[in-house]
């Protein structure tokens, strides 16, 4: 499948968050309450300030540490150009992808593994906390489903089956595609940041995502995984 898109046409993202605080403790009072509030559901006995580490997969309570973008080259052999958005400051960080992102043709599509239900909305959300325009690819309002250029790896592989959420890991293992889970997981890249002060090892973990995912395609196509020494990380 995926045989009537151009890989050139298409840019694989992926998106790295945190909670907005290193602790609960330093979370402001107020905020405290509705985030009591909104996690009641999912914590069921765990108290707010124990579930606090999950907060980053809420964009109200997390922000965006980095955002990690992938371009297929045509050539004699295919390629990947991997590039990194990443930063303490977050409203710079996203002015960056941002202008990036208006920079590329209009009909150029975003792709992400459960990108619908997370990196972009989640995206989408934090610029309008941080006043940052809305690039073209990312203004969705008022358009038709078929009419929005964003692809879904995850909902690629559901095949119409809204029942379960398949990770990015499984893919990876099932089509033999070298994996990006071998030094952290999503859930201890909060401790990275916030404990450990190491920015740059959360973007190797996003770029091996972005990598990983843009194999994926070359499997949904039934072509040949990208050589690693065509695989280019741009600093």
């Amino acid at each position: 499948m995926l045989e009537q898109y151009d890989l050139g046409n298409l840019m694989v993202l992926d998106i790295e968050t945190v909670p907005q605080y290193a602790t609960h403790d330093e979370v402001p009072e107020h905020l405290q309450e509705l985030w009591a509030a909104k996690s009641q559901y999912q914590r069921k006995d765990e108290t707010p300030e124990a579930f606090y580490g999950r907060a980053s997969i809420w964009a109200e309570f997390g922000k965006i540490v980095c955002i990690s973008v992938g371009i297929f080259l045509n050539g004699k052999k295919t390629g990947l150009r991997v590039k990194s958005f990443a930063g303490h400051e977050e409203k710079e960080l996203l002015q960056d992808f941002s202008k990036m992102l208006s920079s590329q043709p209009p009909s150029i599509i975003l792709c992400a593994h459960n990108g619908k239900e997370f990196d972009f909305p989640y995206i989408c959300r934090r610029m309008l906390i941080n006043g940052v325009p809305f690039p073209p690819h990312l203004q969705i309002a008022g358009k038709k489903p078929w009419e929005i250029n964003h692809l879904d790896t995850m909902e690629l592989w559901k095949f119409g089956d809204y029942k379960n959420y398949t990770s990015l890991n499984l893919l990876t293992a099932i089509f033999n595609i070298p994996t990006s889970k071998d030094d952290i997981d999503g859930s201890q890249v909060g401790h990275v940041y916030w404990v450990e002060d190491d920015l740059p090892r959360i973007c190797t973990y996003c770029q091996k995502d972005v990598i990983a995912t843009a194999q994926l395609i070359r499997r949904y196509r039934g072509e040949a995984l990208i050589a690693e020494d065509c695989i280019t990380i741009v600093g």
